[in-house]
């Protein structure tokens, strides 16, 4: 995973689990909430790979060299782990959008650099990417998928929200109406550019030919 999940996206654990406890001496033992941290890690790097299968806590626990039973001192269930990706990619992208929002006054320019931080956040994070699409939640509890659902339509509420600024400059008659319509266009690429790049096996970068994508989707307003 190119993004390391910071410490705050899992709540720190003082209770060292089985493994750790019994580590041999020259293994160091890791800092309270940094298991946490690793497992997370692990879990991304094991989306990473294309064409991956269900990723299970018995691999996960293997390529951490720790036991299923330390896993769960961490996290009580695997789609608890899944929470704590998704609520890593909210955190970051809405973050982003959020500075965005604060900086860019121009409704389109902020529209379009939306579409770009969210393509590059799926670029750098492919693991990511396809917990973002549901291809790594097929088999996982069906409220992950929710989740990611709600965060698509928060990205789609800020697009309308963009564009209905958008509609208004031009003089538009139905604003409202025609920027739901344009937010549901542009929300439906963002997710099928992330789908194509998870379903390509990561080949199909989501930043191709993106400028010629926006000015289509999203042109400059006209003085």
């Amino acid at each position: 995973m190119t993004s390391n999940l910071p410490e705050s996206s899992a709540p720190s654990d003082a209770v060292l689990d089985a493994a750790d406890a019994s580590a041999p001496a020259g293994r160091k033992r890791p800092k309270p909430g940094e298991r946490r941290v690793q497992i997370l890690q692990a879990l991304a790097t094991m989306l990473e790979q294309p064409g991956a299968d269900r990723v299970t806590t018995a691999a996960l626990a293997a390529r951490l060299d720790v036991s299923e039973a330390a896993l769960y001192r961490h996290f009580a269930s695997k789609a608890q782990m899944f929470e704590a990706l998704i609520e890593f990619i909210e955190q970051s992208v809405f973050g982003l959008i959020h500075q965005l929002n604060d900086r860019e006054p121009d409704p389109v320019l902020r529209s379009r650099r939306l579409v770009t931080l969210l393509m590059q956040f799926g670029e750098k994070n492919p693991g990511m990417a396809r917990v973002m699409v549901g291809d790594a939640l097929v088999y996982e509890n069906e409220r992950l998928q929710q989740r990611m659902n709600l965060f698509f339509d928060k990205v789609e509420s800020t697009l309308r929200q963009n564009l209905r600024e958008v509609a208004v400059l031009n003089g538009t008659a139905t604003p409202t109406v025609d920027a739901a319509a344009d937010a549901s266009v542009v929300t439906a690429f963002c997710v099928g550019r992330l789908q194509r790049f998870a379903r390509s096996g990561f080949k199909r970068l989501p930043s191709e030919n993106l400028d010629h994508g926006l000015a289509v989707l999203l042109p400059v307003l006209h003085a």
